[in-house]
């Protein structure tokens, strides 16, 4: 078979590939206006896609398509994807928020825009898409007169479109009903799965809005010591007055430190919920001073890290219930890699817990 560039169009054809010729400058300026627009907008509200793709149709392409439906077309804007743009995103629910800001930027051509999501009848699954056509609101000369195409979709459904495409599953040739029935399983499947990562995602922002309410109420007992729990309780600043109590031994400055490295540790000594982490800052806060204070008393130290508070805390927890020397090594192992100069801080904070008010009652040093 002929390649499509060396087939003999019929003069309608050929003056449809005339009018994209001509038209071809104004196609590559209106894809790139268009593309843009839509990028900054999704960029300034902030919602995360896979991709968004664009593109002008190519020549060969073009001849492709007028091959088989020339006559069609009157008019070179008769054709509705000469410009296209795909945005790809992560769920389903956000799809409906693209469409929702593309509304809002282009003129849409309701009549011939559809939303393939509908048109399945309740039994049967398939490729799930929307498509709008759209104009650019533009006083600039003729480029109101061509249309652009936007589809929307997920990425499963993206998938899904691919597989689909690369099977020949809609092509001309009869598949077997065992393989039709095979395809509708697995589009069966990516769409529930769609529709269950979007509900997964909602029920996770959900429960971290409730996190967020129970640890300002203060119901800090009910909530389960998570990474999100944690970040939110850290922006309370539980930590904030023995490291103001521990700096002002020095008039020192703190600065800004990651305490998330910490998680682990409090997981370690088997914390459950922010409960647990309130009631161990309570009942070793008092310690922790004193053994900050044996550190850095004989010191003319003034900056001092922002886990300075949260640090001599974990020490002093890990002294009291007898973990000792391991213990120790533990934590600092945790908080700074395995490395030998842990050793020597291990022993520093041994030969300084001696004068601490507990360490005659602790056993198995």
């Amino acid at each position: 078979m002929s390649e499509i560039t060396d087939v003999i169009l019929d003069p309608h054809v050929e003056a449809l590939m005339q009018q994209y010729q001509d038209a071809l400058p104004l196609l590559k300026k209106l894809d790139k206006k268009a593309f843009e627009k839509l990028k900054k907008a999704l960029d300034d509200q902030v919602i995360y896609v896979t991709a968004i793709e664009h593109r002008v149709k190519t020549e060969k392409s073009l001849r492709g398509k007028l091959l088989l439906k020339g006559s069609k077309y009157h008019d070179i804007t008769d054709i509705t994807d000469l410009v296209g743009i795909r945005v790809i995103t992560f769920y389903s629910d956000d799809v409906d928020k693209v469409a929702a800001i593309s509304k809002k930027l282009f003129e849409v051509d309701w009549k011939d825009s559809v939303d393939k999501r509908k048109l399945h009848q309740l039994t049967s699954f398939g490729y799930n898409s929307l498509h709008f056509i759209c104009r650019l609101r533009t006083n600039e000369p003729g480029m109101r007169d061509i249309r652009f195409e936007i589809q929307m979709r997920t990425a499963l459904q993206h998938v899904w479109s691919t597989i689909e495409h690369d099977t020949g599953y809609k092509g001309n040739v009869k598949i077997l009903d065992e393989h039709r029935r095979q395809f509708s399983r697995l589009a069966g499947m990516l769409e529930l799965m769609d529709d269950e990562f979007s509900r997964l995602r909602n029920e996770i922002s959900e429960y971290r809005r409730n996190v967020q309410s129970m640890v300002e109420s203060g119901k800090l007992d009910d909530v389960l010591l998570t990474t999100d729990s944690f970040k939110t309780y850290l922006e309370r600043g539980p930590f904030d007055k023995l490291n103001q109590r521990i700096a002002s031994v020095n008039q020192a400055e703190i600065y800004p430190a990651s305490l998330m490295g910490f998680l682990p540790l409090l997981e370690s000594f088997g914390f459950e919920t922010l409960g647990d982490v309130d009631t161990f800052i309570k009942e070793n806060q008092e310690d922790a001073y004193q053994l900050a204070l044996a550190q850095i008393a004989m010191t003319d130290l003034d900056i001092l890290a922002e886990n300075v508070g949260l640090q001599n805390l974990c020490l002093v927890y890990v002294l009291k219930h007898g973990k000792g020397r391991e213990g120790l090594k533990f934590v600092y192992d945790t908080l700074n890699g395995e490395q030998e100069s842990n050793e020597v801080l291990v022993d520093m904070i041994l030969e300084q817990a001696k004068n601490l008010s507990f360490w005659g009652d602790l056993k198995n040093m």
